[in-house]
């Protein structure tokens, strides 16, 4: 299925160190135009989520909002993480498109 595609490639985004991951990091680093993509866990408290958006759209930044936090913390080694912010262009665009389909997918059944 093509949630273990983004989950591989969030693997190897973590590896590779193109992931950073909180919400303070993700900010500073969206601040210096580092971010490519954030991934937002689906069950992130409603506040943190809300100033995430709107540091996205001051930034620029694109979003998804995909998993939870036990999954993809699990995933990438970071413990108890709901803020990913992948800072490689290839990574995110990949990420992003498989990320798509999967909601795409979801819609229709």
């Amino acid at each position: 299925m093509n949630r273990e595609k983004v989950f591989s490639y969030l693997g190897f985004a973590a590896r590779s160190r193109n992931l950073v991951t909180g919400y303070n990091t993700c900010v500073l680093m969206m601040e210096k135009k580092r971010i490519k993509l954030l991934i937002l866990t689906e069950d992130l408290a409603d506040n943190t989520m809300k100033k995430m958006l709107q540091q996205c759209s001051r930034s620029n930044v694109e979003y998804r909002i995909f998993g939870n936090r036990e999954q993809l913390s699990h995933i990438t080694g970071k413990s108890d993480k709901g803020i990913f912010g992948i800072t490689d262009r290839h990574f995110a665009e990949i990420i992003c498109k498989e990320i798509d389909r999967i909601q795409s997918e979801r819609e229709v059944f």
